[in-house]
């Protein structure tokens, strides 16, 4: 006889995957937006398809707040809850529904923080792949990680033409993240 917790991590994985991906969509359609990347960038147009249609309506009621998509920023912590609900639901806990709604946040800082985290290795890994070619995923790249890396660079100028900058960022954002998530998660009560 099979195990009822047999289909339940599964399913649990397909539901955090599915809703893992469009909140990173609209994450970064609004840091993309944020820091006025190129509009007309392929990425940047496939990011704006996916994401327009439950946008748009959103934008009627939620206007946004000098030049930020408030929108965006509901609709992923709204899904973020809406995963939060649906996990605890197949992991057959139970809770308020207040909890997963608390919990939304620290998981959406997180998310904020690995995105930089992991597009600035990127962007390192790219460099030394293939330096100085252009591609659009790099453009976006260099735009999103670009307001963060200019103080970086100031404070640590390249030394004989080796920029660690993108380290000492690096290492600031994973101090951020044990620093601020903890406590975060500890207001929030939040298991995850």
């Amino acid at each position: 006889m099979m195990d009822s917790n047999y289909l339940t991590s599964p399913v649990i994985f397909l539901i955090q995957t599915l809703f893992g991906l469009y909140i990173l969509a609209l994450l970064l359609r609004f840091l993309l937006q944020l820091m006025r990347a190129d509009f007309y960038n392929p990425v940047s147009q496939f990011l704006v398809k996916i994401t327009a249609p439950p946008l748009r309506i959103l934008r009627r009621f939620i206007p946004g707040l000098g030049g930020i998509d408030l929108s965006s920023l509901l609709l992923a912590w709204a899904l973020k809850y809406a995963e939060l609900m649906l996990v605890v639901a197949f992991s057959g806990l139970s809770t308020n529904p207040i909890g997963p709604l608390l919990w939304a946040i620290p998981e959406l800082i997180e998310l904020f923080i690995n995105i930089f985290l992991f597009a600035i290795l990127i962007q390192v890994i790219l460099s030394w792949v293939s330096p100085g070619s252009y591609n659009p995923a790099s453009a976006l790249l260099y735009s999103l990680t670009e307001p963060v890396m200019r103080p970086a660079r100031k404070l640590l100028p390249p030394i004989s033409g080796l920029d660690l900058s993108p380290m000492l960022v690096m290492i600031g954002l994973v101090l951020l993240k044990m620093l601020l998530l903890p406590p975060l998660r500890m207001i929030t009560a939040s298991p995850f």
